[in-house]
């Protein structure tokens, strides 16, 4: 008998091992930043994100980290634009466009999200002020997204790549300093 219960309890360890090997996979996620001076301030920005998604669209959890809680940001998917590498921060010249949702102030798509310390009750379904911390601004936000951006614009097809990015707020749309990119592909 002790020689079956170490068998299945083996059984029970390499079938737990798997399930969690399976898990790690399916949730992976991925890590990209920058850091950029502000001010006379330098920030190193982080942004995670999951890399890979289904492509009929799903919620995700996106966090950020050593962001200016001066300056507020929206959090979406969009496409990358042309001469964008994605590795390279210094080719990140080009706004992030178009996004899955647009510019979405109001909050009707779930699309994207805004984050910044002093207008966020303008728009209390979609945005939220940074968690701050040592002049520093972090914040996590759930986003729904989808493969299909608009009519004309697919990640994935067409030489489209998308990322889930963070872009400078409505407020300071030309600054290209709080771009981060965190490449994403879907199935």
């Amino acid at each position: 008998m002790p020689a079956v219960r170490v068998l299945r309890a083996a059984l029970v360890a390499a079938s737990a091992a798997a399930l969690t090997v399976g898990l790690a996979s399916s949730a992976s996620a991925a890590t990209a930043g920058r850091t950029v001076t502000d001010g006379g301030q330098s920030y190193t920005l982080s942004l995670t994100a999951p890399n890979a998604l289904p492509a009929a669209g799903s919620n995700v959890s996106v966090s950020g980290s050593g962001y200016n809680p001066d300056q507020g940001v929206y959090v979406g998917l969009c496409a990358v634009p042309a001469g964008v590498n994605t590795s390279d921060p210094s080719t990140w010249n080009n706004k992030p466009t178009p996004c899955l949702g647009g510019q979405d102030e109001s909050g009707t798509t779930g699309a994207s999200h805004w984050v910044n310390s002093d207008w966020y009750w303008l728009s209390p379904s979609n945005s939220s002020p940074y968690t701050e911390s040592g002049g520093r601004g972090s914040f996590t936000a759930s986003i729904h997204v989808k493969a299909k951006i608009s009519d004309t614009v697919t990640c994935g097809q067409s030489g489209v790549t998308c990322a889930i990015v963070t872009r400078a707020d409505h407020y300071d749309s030309a600054d290209r300093k709080y771009d981060v990119y965190v490449p994403v592909t879907f199935s």
